[in-house]
């Protein structure tokens, strides 16, 4: 058993008994809220070839069987109130505590992706995917307001679904090849806080440091990136083909 599983079961054991009193109340408020079910499952990848089913608190209306698709400003009406609120507070992500435990995820590592976004990079997913995905990650808690902001103003799937592989996906990839690299049980720790942070105002809350790192292209599908005036993504020229830039991000950008 390594360190870091060591500490993932540490840290569940330690959040059990609050864990479970506090999905009790969330459980029965999302019962008046918004109804059964209450729980949402989807298919993500643990590693390339390799799927694990990914368990939440359901935060929008019910959807089609089988539909799993990036949230874009096309689904913003079916998200409903209580499930806005568990969002922002990340309360959604509580019951992944079982996948921690199961040994799918881990509380810090890269995001769990869907199995096209695999199929899109897969020579970047063979090395991010070598950690246990997780409740939070590096990427998370450096772009995820920027990239909320962006997809907010998608109007239909297909839209949300090309700037998330043009401008948002290039940029986590490399944060979470930055985390593979620096990966530690402090890096943990200080990715745990910058997500508390997220929600509780906390000193401290810049990673700066990282983003110089985060600015060389990224190979999806085959294809090295390419670079229009300004640093500006390039157009995707295919489904199958995305072109993606440098994203130029400022180095001391607030979380918020």
């Amino acid at each position: 058993m390594t360190a870091k599983r060591f500490a993932d079961l540490f840290l569940a054991a330690a959040l059990a008994l609050p864990a479970v009193g506090l999905l009790v109340v969330l459980y029965a408020v999302a019962i008046v809220a918004h109804g059964r079910p209450v729980f949402y499952h989807g298919e993500r990848m643990r590693a390339p070839g390799r799927t694990f089913r990914l368990v939440k608190l359901r935060t929008m209306t019910a959807c089609p069987i089988g539909e799993q698709r990036v949230l874009g400003g096309d689904l913003r009406h079916r998200v409903t109130p209580f499930g806005g609120w568990l969002r922002r507070t990340r309360l959604d992500e509580l019951p992944q505590l079982w996948n921690v435990v199961r040994g799918d995820m881990s509380f810090v590592g890269p995001r769990p992706p869907l199995q096209r976004f695999v199929e899109a990079a897969p020579e970047a997913y063979a090395e991010v995917l070598r950690n246990r995905p997780g409740i939070t990650g590096l990427a998370t808690v450096m772009v995820c307001t920027r990239e909320e902001r962006l997809l907010a103003n998608c109007g239909t799937p297909a839209e949300t679904d090309a700037l998330y592989l043009r401008r948002c996906l290039p940029v986590k990839l490399r944060i979470d090849r930055i985390y593979a690299r620096r990966r530690s049980l402090g890096l943990d720790a200080y990715v745990i806080y910058l997500t508390i942070a997220r929600v509780v105002p906390l000193p401290g809350r810049r990673a700066g440091r990282l983003w110089h790192d985060a600015r060389r292209p990224v190979r999806l599908a085959g294809r090295e990136a390419t670079t229009s005036s300004g640093g500006v993504p390039g157009a995707i020229s295919s489904p199958s083909l995305v072109s993606v830039a440098r994203p130029q991000l400022s180095r001391n950008a607030r979380l918020k």
